[in-house]
């Protein structure tokens, strides 16, 4: 049967075991050395320089500088360190023959040579020269027998089992994964991962299946979980080709599609990091400038500035101290100008609704009064036209005294900001269509002709209540003030292309021009503003406060005995 390849994951000590072993073992003990030897006196600037580099892992910055001071080095042991480190800077930027020539350039003197044999067998591996590779990691596993140097030995027991499995050595192959994976610890999950992986590719080359797919998806599984694209990009790309192998070609698809996510994750972030350090490098030489400019200019500022810091600070607190009572007095002051402010609104207000009441419900109740007393004439003759004539105006009189009094709750409310207001957009013809309803009646009482022309087309954004509220208050106008067999037309249409209109026209009396005056005087009424409006009815005032407070505008054309036309002009709705 033929098998797609799966990935082999080689194992670089340069890449992480220097992070965790620096402390302990070889590799402590070698950057303890590096540190003693840059600190003698005939250590020349270049060699220590890319021994900083080296241990601040700025490889590229070590490779030069190594290179230049291998020039100048005045001792074998110099020479020595300089060619390991700029080897171990080229095996992170993949020159591998350049890094193997360092390698081999080290004398046998040198006093860290198993970590030399440790990256030769590296470097060979790379090279797929396996012999040479498992040759080297051998003489180095022969030569660090404490076993002090932990992630050095899992690293050379991977690399061992790679190279074995290239061999087709699977017996060799399977007793160096499983020691590494003995000397794996369980948050070890780099480690864990890329074994199992080799591991599984060792049995898979061997035909056992069920063993390698089962490590194959352990893999996986521990790698979604971990932080490592690369990894991620691997067990994906393995099980694409194990499901691939199997025939389950949906699930491989799904699992390629995934590999290629990572590929272009891994591409987008190093391409991200390339151009983030050429910006940082820039950023920081011009910085370096700036600091250097700022430092010369802090130094003659220094002095100055001392002697102002005590000054101003004193200064500050003085003003700080003043600033603070200071609020404390505006604050109080305003509060006081406030209160009084709203003590003299609500007690205007409370004065007008007052007048309202003892003024406009005396008539209405002395006629309710008289009309009863005709009530007890006519039920005492027997009048039953009377009777029904005198009850109908007592029904009128109560109506319009219900209205009186809903219009002062609704006055004191407004002016207590407790009338509930919501705008929103609605049909107009539905809410006009309601409130001519409800005054048919007593049209029909006074012989009233109500006309409609309404536009179904008009979307309107109101507080839909206090339109009612408006309308009510005109129409109960409008045939309080038409005389019988009158005639009242209420029309609705487009004013502008943001506004509409509601028009109520009637055949009575009209408003005397006084009175009209008065009227239009309220488009700016506000409550400290209600004694010049005495002479015009309080249902008029909520009307001017309630149309204000819709964004509209209520204007009046009247001609004594021609009739009065009302407009109301409101903002349009959009559907």
């Amino acid at each position: 049967m033929y098998r797609w390849s799966v990935i082999l994951c080689i194992f670089f000590a340069s890449n992480f075991a220097y992070n965790q072993s620096q402390k302990t073992g070889q590799l402590g003990l070698f950057y303890d050395h590096l540190e003693n030897h840059c600190n003698e006196k005939t250590s020349v600037t270049d060699f220590c320089s890319a021994v900083e580099f080296y241990r601040s892992h700025k490889r590229d910055s070590c490779y030069i500088y190594a290179s230049r001071a291998l020039e100048i080095a005045i001792s074998q042991e110099q020479r020595d360190i300089l060619n390991y480190i700029q080897g171990v800077s080229a095996i992170n930027k993949n020159l591998y023959t350049k890094a193997l020539q360092n390698m081999n350039s080290i004398s046998e003197h040198f006093k860290f040579s198993e970590l030399k044999d440790h990256k030769l067998g590296e470097i060979y591996l790379v090279l797929e020269n396996y012999d040479q590779s498992i040759e080297y990691y051998k003489k180095w596993l022969e030569q660090d027998k404490e076993g002090k140097d932990e992630v050095l030995k899992k690293t050379a027991y991977h690399n061992l089992g790679i190279s074995y499995l290239h061999k087709k050595d699977y017996v060799n192959t399977e007793n160096y994964f499983s020691k590494e994976l003995a000397l794996i610890k369980e948050k070890d999950t780099l480690f864990l991962i890329a074994t199992k992986m080799e591991l599984a590719n060792a049995y898979y080359s061997q035909y056992r299946d069920e063993e390698a797919i089962a490590l194959f998806e352990e893999a996986y599984r521990l790698a979604t979980l971990f932080h490592d694209i690369k990894l991620k990009q691997d067990t994906a790309k393995n099980m694409a080709v194990v499901e691939k192998n199997r025939k389950r070609y949906q699930e491989s698809v799904a699992y390629y599609i995934e590999y290629g996510k990572w590929k272009d994750s891994i591409w987008n972030r190093d391409k991200i990091w390339e151009l983030t350090e050429k910006d940082k490098q820039l950023a920081i030489a011009q910085k370096e400038q700036e600091i250097w400019l700022q430092d010369e200019k802090i130094k003659r500022q220094k002095t100055q500035r001392n002697g102002l810091i005590i000054g101003s600070s004193l200064l500050l607190l003085f003003i700080g101290v003043l600033g603070y009572f200071y609020k404390l007095l505006i604050g109080k002051k305003k509060l006081i100008t406030e209160q009084k402010e709203q003590l003299d609104i609500a007690n205007t207000t409370k004065d007008y609704l007052f007048s309202v009441v003892s003024h406009d419900l005396r008539s209405p109740i002395n006629a309710l009064k008289r009309q009863h007393e005709k009530l007890l004439g006519h039920i005492a003759e027997k009048d039953l036209l009377g009777i029904q004539k005198t009850t109908d105006t007592a029904i009128t009189l109560t109506e319009s005294t219900s209205h009186l009094l809903n219009n002062v709750l609704h006055w004191s409310l407004e002016q207590s900001e407790q009338l509930f207001f919501e705008q929103e957009t609605y049909p107009l013809k539905p809410i006009l269509e309601h409130v001519i309803d409800d005054y048919e009646y007593l049209a029909t009482t006074k012989e009233i002709t109500l006309q409609t022309s309404l536009d179904a087309s008009i979307l309107v954004t109101v507080d839909k209540e206090s339109l009612k509220i408006i309308l009510r208050n005109i129409l109960d106008n409008a045939i309080k003030y038409t005389k019988n067999e009158g005639e009242i037309t209420i029309t609705s249409g487009n004013h502008t292309a943001n506004e509409c209109f509601i028009e109520i026209r009637d055949t009575g009396a009209g408003i005397p021009p006084e009175i009209l005056a008065k009227i239009n005087s309220l488009h700016g009424i506000t409550t400290d503003k209600i004694d010049r409006s005495k002479g015009v009815g309080l249902g008029l005032l909520l009307c001017h406060t309630l149309v204000k407070k819709n964004n509209g505008q209520l204007i009046f054309d009247s001609e004594p005995g021609e009739g009065t036309r009302i407009k109301i002009v409101l903002p349009k709705g959009i559907d």
